[in-house]
């Protein structure tokens, strides 16, 4: 039976929230994750756990791992130099992990630091003159929808998973690459994260539809921006499904605390 998915609601529960906040201070964690793919409401849930925290005295900081996609012009490059399809953001490969270990240590030492942030609108980073400095934080929220998941075995690469990895991908360089970026890169920002908490969608077949809710919510926000169509959120979705998948295979038993989601983005337990 197909389920039924829903708009969200305007965010979680305070109980909920103050929950994710009890567990981060009782951890002990400065830099605490929240992972989950797209559209389950981590950076929502990232804002209200930062918002109850200051108002609690804390000094707290929130951080996406979207933050340190390529710029458009560093993504072209790799699209000429390795495969086309890394022009689009999203897959492992397309970040810049060097600059997120360094801004999470800097916050880490207490250092006053700059915190990068992506247009997603625009598809660039802003330039450095307009991120915003952040002094010293007693917490650090840090969110992103791949965080800690593992690189796939060789031989699982091997059949497409969908028309993108079909049509575009049929020879397999493109998601055997980002793969090994996976696997080479992102430990070093992976053993940064100090708790991570998974927010686990019902399954992957949510994601498009919670995907094209938020792409309306950031156009309605900006509505002289143009955005994705429906169609190419589709077609985006695909370019993240491989590690998403694999994703909700491995992080329940890695993140140390998993809550399952219904289809109105609800937390069922955990």
């Amino acid at each position: 039976m197909a389920r039924t998915l829903h708009p969200p609601a305007a965010g979680f529960q305070p109980d909920f929230v103050a929950g994710v906040l009890d567990d981060a201070l009782a951890s002990g964690a400065r830099v605490y994750a929240i992972a989950g793919l797209q559209g389950t409401g981590k950076s929502t849930l990232a804002a209200q756990v930062a918002a109850l925290a200051r108002s609690r005295g804390l000094r707290c900081a929130t951080l996406s791992i979207d933050d340190f996609y390529l710029g458009r012009r560093d993504r072209q490059r790799l699209a000429r130099e390795v495969h086309p399809l890394l022009a689009t953001r999203g897959p492992p490969g397309t970040h810049e992990v060097g600059l997120a270990c360094a801004t999470l240590d800097a916050m880490r030492a207490g250092l006053p630091v700059r915190l990068p942030r992506f247009d997603k609108l625009a598809d660039t980073r802003l330039p450095p003159s307009r991120w915003r400095r952040c002094d010293a934080v007693d917490l650090v929220l840090f969110e992103g929808w791949c965080l800690k998941t593992p690189a796939q075995a060789a031989a699982a690469l091997v059949a497409p998973i969908n028309a993108v990895e079909r049509n575009e991908d049929p020879d397999g360089r493109w998601r055997r690459w980002c793969n090994r970026a996976l696997a080479r890169d992102y430990p070093a920002l992976w053993s940064r994260l100090d708790r991570l908490l998974f927010l686990q969608p019902p399954g992957f077949e949510a994601v498009p539809e919670w995907r094209w809710q938020q792409e309306q919510a950031m156009r309605a926000a900006r509505p002289r921006r143009i955005g994705m169509s429906r169609a190419q959120i589709v077609r985006f979705v695909q370019l993240y499904e491989r590690v998403s998948r694999h994703a909700l295979r491995t992080l329940p038993g890695l993140a140390e605390r998993t809550v399952r989601l219904d289809g109105r983005r609800r937390p069922l337990g955990g």
